[in-house]
C-alpha cells in the first residue's frame, strides 16, 4: 500500500487451524504488522478440525486449513482461498535396520497402501524383500483431525484420515518426535517440519523413504530427497504426486472483507515472498490470479 495509508488498517484478527500452516502464518502475521502497526494477531494451531469448528461457530475470524473444503462447511457459510502448496512425506528413522535398501529401492505407492490401508505388510523385510528379516514395522498415524492424515490417506489408496491404520499421535511435533524415538517406526510429516530450515537439511535422526514414483524399482535422483531444495523443487514443478500434496487454504464464514480481505489479498501478493525460507511453496502466477479473482466476485 501507499505510504500513509498503513495508518488505516486496525483491529485485531484471530486465526486458528492447521499445524501445518501455522508456522507460516505467524511469519505472515509479523511482516503484516510491521507494515500496519495497529493490527494485532491472536494465532494458534489446534489442528484443522478445531480451527473449522471455531470459524463456524464465529469465534475466529480466519482458519488455516491444509485439506479439502467439505460440502457441508461449505453448506455452513464457509468461504475458502488457496494460499499456497505444501506436501506430506513418509518419514522413517535413520536407524532404521534396512534405510539403506530402502533408499537405494524406494517404496512402491502399492506397498504404502499394503502398510498403511490393508495391513498385508507387517514387516521391514517384506518392504525390501527380504524374507530373512522379520522386523516389525510400528506404523503411525495422527490421532488429531489432520490435512497431512487426509492426504496421506487419499494417496496410500484410502478415502479419508480413519482408513489409515497405526497407532495414532496427536500434532505434527509428535509425529516427529514419535520416528525420532522409533528405529522400527514409520510415519509422516509436512514438508516444513521435516527438514531443518535453517540449514535446509533433513532434520537429524530423520530418512524420507523414497517413493518409487514410476514404479521400476529403484529410487531415481528426482524421486530422494536428502535437502529441502530437492524437495521443494519436486512439488513445485509437479513431479512429486498429488495426494500427497496438496494446496494450503484460509477460509472465513463468509466472504472477507474489511481487515480479513486486505490481510488475506496482501497474502496472496507481496506475502508471497516469505513461503520459500519458511519451507513453503508458493503459488505460480496462475494460483495466485485464481485467489485473488475468487476473492473479488
Amino acid at each position: 500500500s501507499e505510504a500513509g495509508t498503513s495508518s488505516e488498517l486496525s483491529g485485531t484478527l484471530s486465526i486458528s487451524g492447521a499445524f501445518a500452516l501455522y508456522p507460516m502464518m505467524t511469519v505472515w502475521a509479523e511482516e503484516f504488522t510491521k507494515l500496519h502497526p495497529d493490527v494485532q494477531f491472536d494465532v494458534q494451531g489446534g489442528g484443522a478440525g478445531k480451527g473449522m469448528t471455531d470459524t463456524i461457530a464465529g469465534a475466529v475470524d480466519i482458519c488455516m486449513i491444509s485439506r479439502s473444503i467439505k460440502e457441508e462447511e461449505t453448506a455452513q457459510g464457509i468461504f475458502w482461498v488457496s494460499v499456497t502448496k505444501d506436501a506430506v512425506f513418509p518419514i522413517i528413522n535413520a536407524e532404521n535396520p534396512v534405510a539403506a535398501q530402502i533408499l537405494e529401492k524406494g517404496i512402491s505407492q502399492e506397498v504404502f497402501n499394503k502398510i498403511y490401508i490393508t495391513g498385508e505388510i507387517t514387516t521391514w523385510g517384506e518392504v525390501v524383500g527380504d524374507p530373512s528379516n522379520t522386523d516389525k514395522i510400528n506404523v503411525f498415524t495422527r490421532s488429531d483431525a489432520s490435512g497431512a492424515a487426509e492426504q496421506w490417506a487419499k494417496y496410500t489408496g484410502g478415502e479419508a484420515q480413519e482408513d489409515l491404520l497405526g497407532i495414532g499421535v496427536n500434532g505434527e511435533p509428535s509425529m516427529l518426535d514419535t520416528v525420532l524415538k522409533d528405529p522400527l517406526g514409520i510415519g509422516y510429516g509436512n514438508l516444513n517440519s521435516i527438514f531443518d530450515l535453517s540449514n535446509g537439511n533433513l532434520v537429524p535422526g530423520i530418512v524420507i523413504p523414497p517413493i518409487d514414483i514410476n514404479e521400476n524399482g529403484a529410487a531415481d535422483a528426482g524421486e530422494v530427497y536428502k535437502v529441502k531444495e530437492d524437495a521443494f523443487g519436486a512439488v513445485a514443478d509437479g513431479t512429486y504426486p498429488s495426494p500427497p500434496s496438496r494446496f494450503e487454504n484460509l477460509a472465513t464464514l463468509g466472504k472477507p472483507e474489511g481487515l480479513e480481505l486486505e490481510f488475506i489479498k496482501w497474502i496472496l501478493t507481496d506475502g508471497q515472498q516469505y513461503l520459500e525460507a519458511a519451507g513453503f511453496v508458493p503459488l505460480t502466477p496462475e494460483q495466485q490470479a485464481e485467489s485473488l479473482a475468487k476473492l473479488e466476485q
